[in-house]
C-alpha cells in the first residue's frame, strides 16, 4: 500500500480559511440582518458570559471531532490526542490510528454543524443576537475543517486515511 500525503500546513490552512470566511459571512449575516435587522450586543453581562462560552466552544470543537471519530470510526479514546499547535495558534484533535474516509469526513464536519450551522439556524428563528454571533463565529472557525473536506473531496469511498499529526489533512492509503 502507498501512503500519500494530502495535507497542507496549518498556517496555509489558516490563511485559506480566511477566504472561506467571506462566503460564510454573506450566507449567514445577510439572512439574519434581513429577518432581524442589526442586533444590539450592548448588555455587558451577556457579553461576559458570551466570552466564557466562546472559550469553552474552542475546546468543544475539538472534543466533537474526537467523539465523532470515536463513535463513527469505532476508535478508543486512547487513539486520540488533544493539543495546541503554538506555531500556528491552532487547537487540534488528532487520531493516531487510520480510519475509513467516511467517519473521517463525518468527524471533520461535525463541529461546524453542531457549533456553527445549528446555532445560526436557531438564531434565524429566535432573533437571538448572541446565538447568531456564536453560530457565525463557529461556522467560520470550521473553515479549516471545510478546507480539509475540500482537499479530500476526490478520495474514493472505503479508502483508509490517517489524520496528519501536524498538518491540516491526512494521509491516504492507496493499493
Amino acid at each position: 500500500m502507498n501512503k500519500k500525503d494530502i495535507s497542507i500546513s496549518m498556517s496555509e490552512a489558516a490563511s485559506k480559511s480566511l477566504i472561506i470566511a467571506i462566503p460564510i459571512a454573506i450566507l449567514q449575516v445577510v439572512p439574519f440582518l434581513f429577518l432581524h435587522g442589526f442586533p444590539s450586543l450592548s448588555n455587558s453581562a451577556d457579553m461576559g458570559a458570551y466570552g466564557f462560552v466562546m472559550l469553552f466552544g474552542i475546546l468543544a470543537h475539538e472534543l466533537i471531532h474526537m467523539f465523532a471519530w470515536t463513535l463513527f470510526a469505532k476508535k478508543p479514546l486512547s487513539a486520540f490526542k488533544l493539543g495546541f499547535q503554538w506555531k500556528s495558534l491552532t487547537p487540534y484533535a488528532h487520531c493516531k490510528e487510520p480510519m475509513d474516509i467516511r467517519p473521517y469526513r463525518i468527524g471533520s464536519f461535525a463541529p461546524g454543524l453542531l457549533l456553527g450551522i445549528l446555532p445560526w439556524l436557531i438564531s434565524l428563528f429566535t432573533g437571538d443576537a448572541l446565538l447568531f454571533l456564536f453560530g457565525f463565529l463557529y461556522t467560520t472557525a470550521a473553515g479549516g475543517d471545510l478546507l480539509i473536506l475540500w482537499i479530500i473531496r476526490n478520495v474514493k469511498p472505503n479508502t483508509l486515511v490517517e489524520d496528519h499529526p501536524t498538518n491540516a489533512g491526512c494521509y491516504i492509503y492507496e493499493s
